[in-house]
């Protein structure tokens, strides 16, 4: 096994993303013209500018357990200023900037701890178990389900556990392909440190310049490559984990008979178990080429038969994407030119990673599926585009916001046979919630052999209670997902916005459970209370 330490000066210092806003301040940009152009056709622009740097109550953690922090991590990694505690409170879902921008940050933390280490993260914990403190993992902040708020009532005050010192590539071991990582390394530093010895994790969600590896461990993260890569927690084989009563480790061998596997208890567990201080995931060598390129197709429907024809015969691209003919016709598959003249029809993309010899196989017999079933080929161009601003949607996103426009997503996921059905009821339960005007756009994100997730966009006037009507159609959108026999998500984790429904896809004797892991794992009740168990 080749052994490595990096220390965090090797990475550079990181951007910290606005309190309002998604992503690098210095990104941000207004609509661009053909985009603002559909806008006012379409809902009208009412220009609204955000808060900045709202004021926030004083701490109300104490002397004494400050003093018992610094004792844990030391001096310079406890903050208390606003400015500190401002980047740290919620995260970026539509509701989450909404709040911020109208100068609500009521649930800011009282202080931001940043450990280095595990045994400085278990000290952490230990002190906010003697002093009854909240204690709120943090990463990237790019929760999008109210995984970063805690319940106050009851506790001495609420700890942001920041873990962005925690950036060293551990180990690697070239001969199994498995990597050691901490989790407060972002997915650029991670790729970054792992390209260096010729590998790559492979993980590519659109949260990925800001999203951590704890935080893509512990929400179940699934990327844009995941039919190639896999899901992040099936890329996950061991961990090791802080929580309140102790250290455990996992993961000894690449499968195992002994007993239930534990991982899966903190895989998705939204940092109210353990603190993930460390993640062993599978790596695969860097792809030599990199091919994207469209497809044409008739129909939704259409274009999800042959993703389901490629996955059950084995033959799934590294990236496989289908747009339905709201998303296509509107180019959301290409954010830099949204509102720009699109074909009829839906857009699928499909990607190929790997080496020369590899790629060109797949592609060839996919092109076969592909064109036998109906599809058009629309050449690299379509593909290039949407690599080139996959990450981008969340700036639009802000863009638009600015403009008055209430834009948000949901996803879930089913089997094949329930697709029609899952598509059709939750369309419509937007669409009479939202009314009009409203656009409601869709796109299979992540196939399997037996299903795959539906990806929901909206976009709708904000009006005078944007929070009160999203959350009527969110309500909405869940309950047809549920009637449905679907799960309440795929990717996004539960967090407290889909806390009801989850109870309900788990039933009470699923819930009784996760409360008696959680009572066991962490008896005083101290991580991200209220978030994830019902």
């Amino acid at each position: 096994m080749s052994q490595q330490n990096v220390s965090r000066q090797d990475l550079p210092e990181q951007t910290e993303m606005h309190p309002t806003r998604w992503g690098d301040p210095a990104r941000a940009r207004p609509l661009p013209d053909e985009a603002r152009g559909l806008v006012e056709m379409v809902f009208g622009v009412d220009d609204r500018p955000a808060v900045d740097e709202a004021p926030l109550a004083p701490p109300t953690v104490d002397a004494a357990a400050l003093a018992d922090l610094r004792a844990a991590v030391g001096d310079a990694h406890v903050r208390t200023d606003d400015a500190t505690r401002r980047l740290r409170t919620r995260g970026k879902s539509t509701p989450d900037l909404l709040r911020a921008r109208a100068g609500d940050l009521t649930d800011a933390p009282d202080v931001v701890v940043r450990p280095g280490d595990h045994d400085e993260v278990a000290a952490v914990l230990a002190v906010a178990a003697a002093r009854h403190l909240a204690v709120v993992p943090f990463g990237g902040g790019t929760a999008v389900t109210g995984g970063l708020v805690a319940r106050r009532e009851g506790f001495g005050g609420v700890v942001s556990l920041d873990l962005v010192r925690m950036k060293r590539l551990l180990a690697v071991d070239h001969v199994s392909m498995t990597a050691v990582l901490e989790p407060g390394l972002r997915g650029p530093e991670a790729e970054a440190l792992l390209a260096a010895e010729g590998l790559t994790l492979g993980h590519y969600p659109q949260s990925f310049e800001y999203a951590t590896i704890g935080g893509f461990a512990a929400t179940r993260s699934s990327g844009q490559s995941s039919a190639g890569y896999g899901r992040f927690d099936a890329l996950v084989v061991g961990l090791t984990v802080a929580t309140p009563v102790g250290r455990i480790d996992l993961g000894t061998a690449p499968a195992s008979a002994a007993g239930p596997d534990l991982r899966q208890l903190f895989l998705g567990s939204e940092g109210t178990l353990g603190v993930l201080t460390a993640v062993t995931v599978r790596v695969r060598r860097l792809p030599a080429v990199k091919v994207y390129e469209g497809w044409r197709w008739p129909s939704f429907a259409d274009g999800a038969t042959a993703i389901r024809t490629l996955a059950q015969a084995g033959l799934l691209p590294t990236v496989v994407r289908l747009s339905d003919e709201a998303e296509t016709a509107i180019n959301l598959a290409d954010p830099g030119a949204i509102g720009g003249a699109a074909d009829a029809g839906c857009l699928m993309i499909t990607g190929y990673e790997g080496e020369p010899a590899a790629v060109e196989a797949k592609q060839a017999a996919v092109t076969a599926v592909l064109t036998g079933l109906g599809g058009t080929p629309a050449g690299t161009a379509p593909g290039e585009k949407w690599a080139a601003g996959r990450f981008d949607a969340p700036y639009l996103r802000d863009s638009l916001l600015d403009a008055g426009v209430l834009v948000e997503t949901l996803e879930t996921a089913t089997f094949w046979s329930n697709l029609d059905r899952l598509y059709t009821d939750v369309k419509a339960a937007l669409t009479a919630h939202l009314g009009e005007p409203a656009l409601v756009l869709c796109h299979i994100s992540h196939v399997y052999e037996t299903g795959c997730s539906l990806y929901f966009t909206v976009a709708a006037t904000e009006g005078d209670e944007p929070l009160r009507r999203w959350q009527e159609a969110k309500s909405a959108a869940c309950d047809a997902m549920i009637a449905a026999g679907a799960t309440i998500t795929h990717h996004h984790a539960v967090g407290w916005d889909h806390k009801p429904w989850y109870a309900q896809e788990i039933g009470p004797v699923g819930v009784s459970v996760m409360r008696a892991v959680k009572h066991a794992l962490d008896p005083e009740g101290i991580l991200n209370p209220g978030v994830l168990v019902p």
